[in-house]
């Protein structure tokens, strides 16, 4: 009876073995053929949680640098447009400077003012420029399809002003428009200078300048030229206060006229009673600035009025180049805090990689020994399965 219960417990003890060793060996041939130690939560619930955690993180990642990726060319469109701009400005003032040229008639004025509204409708596209999902570049924080209309009074912006700001993973996809196009200071950015509407003689100025900065009051000014027996002065009143700022003073063409902290050069033969009006820079925009630029050389013959026009506009010209090529400037930072992004994701990214490799995924090497290990036992188990199968007192009688 003893004999049969040894005998039958030791084959069960062996079965168990030889299955243990089965499901074991099973096991890690799954784990080697994915490469992983973690197939499921319960083969090591914490590397498991490990590794959940670092594929959200990367997932989010990128989803991220798909954004930014669209952003990025968006951005890049933005500024490969500005630059187009510039160049097209470049070309608007080349021919204001030589609608200039003394030896032009009216006509080929004309021809000049035709030229310039073709290229101001190709600058006034660039504005309205889309990316290529058809998102406004120029929009600021939000527009229609057209940012910018082109009516009869003029150019207006329809979206939203304001630069949306750049984050730990994102830069904007638009950009200012207002900014950009709109915000031209009039004149020479501080003052503007024009001719009184009832002049007859033929005096004009250049755009001026600043010389005295905390002498500019932000009054307007009135210059009043009076010519008695041949001579030729001028008085500047301040028309905000009324204040008599300067009487009698002499005229030379060519010379500066100069008060109030600015000065500007006046050339010409003024007639009694001419006037200069000075007044606080406003603001236009650069559309304005070259519909003025056309009205003023369109048609004329050589005039003050002609060369009064012709100086503003290039000073106009000149601070609305600036407005842009800051704006590009402003693209080409963001275009690098992209890259930034793009380098600080990428190497979270590899570091969230190796937190979920090394939480669940399996060492190879070791992988391999383990698993030669387990083939080893399970070889050992296999034979004494055998043996054992073998064990009867019957095998020992005869």
């Amino acid at each position: 009876m003893s004999m049969r219960l040894g005998s039958a417990n030791a084959y069960d003890n062996s079965l168990a073995k030889l299955g243990s060793h089965q499901v074991s060996l099973s096991e890690l041939q799954e784990k080697l053929t994915a490469g992983k130690k973690v197939l499921r939560p319960s083969d090591d619930p914490t590397g498991a949680a490990q590794a959940e955690r670092a594929m959200t993180r990367i997932s989010r990642i990128e989803v991220e640098q798909r954004a930014l990726n669209v952003q990025k060319n968006s951005m890049a469109m933005a500024e490969s447009t500005l630059g187009s701009a510039t160049e097209t400005l470049q070309n608007i003032r080349d021919l204001v400077v030589s609608a200039g040229n003394a030896g032009y008639t009216s006509v080929n004025r004309t021809s000049i003012a035709q030229q310039i509204s073709a290229l101001r409708d190709q600058l006034f596209g660039y504005a309205n420029k889309t990316d290529s999902n058809g998102v406004p570049l120029f929009g600021g924080l939000g527009s229609a399809s057209s940012p910018f209309t082109d009516a009869a009074a003029g150019v207006t912006f329809n979206g939203v002003a304001g630069q949306g700001a750049s984050s730990t993973v994102a830069i904007p996809s638009a950009m200012d428009g207002q900014a950009v196009w709109m915000n031209v200071p009039s004149g020479n950015g501080v003052f503007d200078v024009s001719l009184g509407a009832a002049n007859t003689g033929t005096a004009w100025t250049d755009a001026g300048q600043v010389v005295n900065p905390s002498a500019v009051t932000g009054d307007n000014y009135a210059v009043t030229f009076s010519v008695v027996a041949g001579v030729t002065t001028y008085n500047v009143v301040d028309t905000t206060t009324t204040a008599t700022i300067a009487t009698g003073q002499p005229y030379t063409s060519g010379q500066n006229i100069q008060f109030g902290g600015m000065a500007f050069r006046v050339e010409g033969v003024p007639a009694n009673g001419d006037t200069l009006q000075v007044a606080p820079s406003t603001t236009t925009n650069v559309f304005k600035v070259i519909d003025k630029a056309i009205a003023g050389i369109n048609n004329a013959n050589n005039s003050n009025t002609l060369s009064q026009a012709f100086t503003r506009a290039l000073a106009e010209l000149d601070t609305g180049m600036n407005r842009i090529q800051s704006a590009r400037g402003l693209a080409g930072d963001m275009l690098n805090r992209a890259d930034s992004i793009d380098s600080n994701q990428q190497t979270k990214s590899n570091q969230l990689e190796t937190d979920r490799s090394r939480a669940e995924d399996m060492d190879m090497i070791k992988g391999i020994s383990d698993f030669q290990n387990q083939q080893t036992g399970y070889d050992a188990a296999l034979k004494t399965y055998a043996q054992v199968q073998r064990l009867s007192l019957f095998n020992y009688l005869g």
